[in-house]
């Protein structure tokens, strides 16, 4: 029987292009092999109004993983919601 993996999250990440903290949070995912949709609130706003209202914010970045809405780059958080060390 297979193990469930941090890889098989289902992460998304609502960023901009000129963030800084979002371009660290993506390098993080990248680093740590996760697979995760990068979504451009800058050019969508559906997925700007649904990060807001996941999150209560305006500021990017928000990280949805598994539902667990972490708001900004917390590198804690997002080993904890990916349950990596």
């Amino acid at each position: 029987m297979p193990t469930k993996t941090a890889s098989k999250s289902k992460v998304k990440v609502y960023s901009t292009p000129t963030c800084p903290y979002c371009h660290a949070a993506k390098d993080f995912l990248k680093e740590n092999k996760i697979d995760f949709e990068d979504i451009d609130v800058s050019k969508d706003q559906d997925a700007a109004q649904d990060m807001i209202e996941k999150s209560g914010q305006m500021g990017v970045p928000v990280i949805d993983i598994n539902g667990t809405i972490i708001v900004g780059f917390d590198k804690d958080a997002m080993k904890k919601a990916l349950k990596i060390k």
